[in-house]
């Protein structure tokens, strides 16, 4: 089934890519293995997945010891980072996807590790959304540069939710304006619902779940 599954998703990206005229490798597929078990993993991995979000660090610390082993796998934090969780996240994941303000930035740095940064923008005004205002942006990427091992990859964000994909194009834009703005080369927005929309407005990753595994099943 995740085989299919990885079939089609890929088909959907070939597709968005060719209206928009880019090659389908200049999009990257982000596995979101929340909530899912760690044989979830493994078996994505064995066909050749090898980018994986987890939204806790609490959930991948229990995951770490199965799928540490598994060559070349790099996990993204893409969920909300609490500032007395940053030692541990700098152990388990690879990126932090959702820097949301300068200081979390600054505790990152701390660390001493290297990490690939994205900023999580919050470009709506839901109140369940986090992500950084816009007008703190310019004060995180300072943040972020000023410390050699902090790589600022991209900006990151969730625009509301809706059945239909195209009331996301807007927040999508917006995100890929920032962006250029500040010479940011990377946009990971876009999901299992509106990844079309999302790569025609310039998305470099997709943050795919419930296309890919089906419905997570909370335990």
């Amino acid at each position: 089934m995740l085989a299919e599954n990885l079939q089609q998703v890929r088909e959907r990206i070939a597709k968005a890519c060719a209206r928009a005229n880019r090659h389908p490798d200049s999009v990257k597929l982000l596995a979101v293995t929340k909530i899912f078990g760690p044989e979830v993993i493994q078996e994505a991995y064995a066909l050749g997945l090898r980018e994986f979000g987890e939204n806790y660090v609490q959930e991948m610390e229990r995951k770490a010891p199965v799928v540490s082993g598994l060559e070349g796998a790099r996990f993204h934090l893409i969920g909300h980072l609490q500032s007395n969780k940053t030692k541990k996240a700098s152990q388990l994941f690879s990126s932090i996807d959702s820097v949301e303000s300068a200081k979390l930035a600054r505790r990152l740095a701390a660390e001493g590790v290297p990490l690939d940064i994205m900023i999580e923008i919050k470009t709506s005004d839901e109140e369940s959304k986090t992500g950084a205002p816009e007008g703190e942006l310019p004060e995180i990427v300072e943040a972020v540069r000023a410390h050699p091992n902090l790589h600022l990859r991209g900006l990151m964000t969730v625009p509301p939710w809706s059945e239909d994909a195209e009331l996301s194009r807007p927040y999508f834009a917006h995100l890929r304006e920032l962006a250029a703005l500040h010479r940011i080369p990377e946009l990971s927005m876009g999901m299992s619902n509106d990844m079309e929309v999302a790569i025609e407005e310039g998305a470099t990753w997709v943050r795919v779940g419930t296309a890919l595994f089906g419905r997570r099943k909370k335990v």
